[in-house]
């Protein structure tokens, strides 16, 4: 624990706001009536949630509404298709019962993909005939388990892929308290090396909390686990939780246990625009976690309206390298959601990237991208090329559902608007991609 310090890092108590009280946020007392009304309309769709430490330190309030961080943080009518809005602002406006307003705000969100790349039907695993409800097992090395007090968030994002998660809807929710059955189950299947902890964000869990989820792994000795990692959002949403909330000591403490049982402890950081490494309180926390012998990895999506410019990229990936953090993926948007908002084809994806990558120096050249997260696996997008008169995009497989896909490369046919796998076609004339016909392997 050597060179962990809580001192002098703001000490303010967290607050939320919400659909229920962001007219009480300050700034938006200069935002008109319409404005107003247009993200309360928006948030009835997308969950919303931002904090005090959003508001005040990451968001550039002269520059609203173009802001990336407000942009990132909060709902916009935008982001609804406008029949979808149109819809809305008439039930509201007619003072429809809150009945039929739910049942239209449920039609919408159905019509969103709440949950893409088979979550609820292909990733989930079974043990001795039960299924395993909170759980994910894709690719063979990894589960994901989704605490079920780490189902939210500091502060939501307005692209979130499991936005289904914080919005009600049950039946569309991972969630689980059985971590018994998640260590029968890793004694049971050697082939996982890594457990992901995820949400939500599991950070938003008390030290305590956490220390029942991860701890019994520990204890029980599973020598075939060799790393435990948190996807989160709290070193850019709310630094704090490493650096001066009370029991910060404590979460430190367990991520040191971790690398005490010769565990490698990796943090998933989501960072999505410069701005979230400018505090002093985040690179507070960065360097505490570090001086646990924990790492932290970057990963963002490539979100329109918030970073779709190599600028943006290559000042994050150089920032993070500065501060002791090793860049890891640069996602494309997921299908769900407002996608048709945030989304960027993949010919533009690629671009960013290129430009980006070719302007940092080695030690930021870690980061893999842009990177789809698709029902097959995790595809990355390789280049273009022009190959016997006919233009492809080069892709291949990061992580696949077969393990024998990976880094077999494959093309599909140029197009300047595709912005996801669904959307292309196999190049040369071939009339499937080679993992749709798994004979072909």
């Amino acid at each position: 624990m050597g060179g962990i310090s809580i001192t002098g890092a703001t000490k303010r108590g967290f607050r939320a706001y919400t659909l229920s009280n962001y007219k009480e946020i300050p700034q938006i007392q200069n935002f008109t009536q319409e404005q107003q009304e247009d993200i309360g309309i928006a948030a009835r769709i997308f969950p919303f949630r931002v904090n005090n430490y959003v508001i005040d330190e990451l968001i550039n309030w002269d520059n609203v509404p173009n802001d990336p961080m407000f942009r990132l943080t909060f709902p916009n009518k935008d982001m609804l298709l406008p029949p979808h809005y149109k819809e809305m602002k008439h039930l509201l406006h007619t003072a429809a019962s809150e009945e039929e307003v739910q049942q239209a705000i449920h039609k919408i969100r159905l019509t969103l993909n709440p949950h893409p790349a088979g979550q609820l039907d292909k990733n989930v695993p079974e043990l001795n005939g039960k299924v395993l409800e909170g759980m994910q097992h894709k690719y063979n090395e990894t589960v994901l388990f989704f605490p079920t007090q780490g189902q939210t968030c500091h502060t939501f994002c307005t692209f979130c892929f499991r936005w289904a998660q914080f919005t009600g809807m049950k039946d569309l929710k991972f969630a689980s308290r059985e971590i018994e059955t998640l260590v029968s189950y890793l004694q049971e299947h050697p082939e996982v090396k890594d457990v992901l902890f995820t949400g939500g964000d599991p950070m938003t869990m008390s030290a305590n909390l956490l220390k029942r989820y991860i701890e019994p792994i520990l204890e029980a000795d599973i020598r075939t686990i060799e790393n435990i990692r948190i996807g989160t959002k709290s070193l850019s949403y709310w630094p704090q939780r490493f650096v001066s909330d009370k029991d910060s000591e404590d979460i430190l403490s367990l991520f040191s246990n971790v690398t005490d049982h010769n565990k490698h402890m990796a943090i998933m950081g989501h960072f999505n625009h410069p701005v979230e490494l400018t505090t002093d309180t985040v690179k507070e926390a960065i360097k505490n976690i570090r001086a646990t012998g924990a790492q932290i990895r970057t990963q963002s999506p490539l979100i329109a309206h918030i970073n779709d410019d190599p600028v943006i990229w290559e000042q994050m990936w150089r920032e993070q390298v500065r501060l002791g953090c090793i860049p890891y993926y640069m996602f494309m948007v997921r299908n769900t959601g407002a996608n048709h908002y945030f989304d960027t084809p993949i010919s533009k994806a690629w671009e960013i990237f290129q430009e980006a990558y070719q302007n940092v120096s080695g030690l930021a050249r870690t980061v893999r991208g842009p990177s789809m997260s698709t029902d097959p696996g995790k595809i990355n997008v390789l280049g273009t090329q022009e190959i016997n008169g006919e233009k492809v995009f080069v892709l291949e497989f990061l992580q696949g559902r077969d393990c024998r896909w990976v880094r077999k490369p494959f093309f599909a046919k140029y197009s300047p608007t595709a912005s996801w796998l669904t959307d292309l076609e196999p190049a040369f004339g071939k009339e499937k991609f080679f993992f749709e016909n798994t004979s072909t392997i």
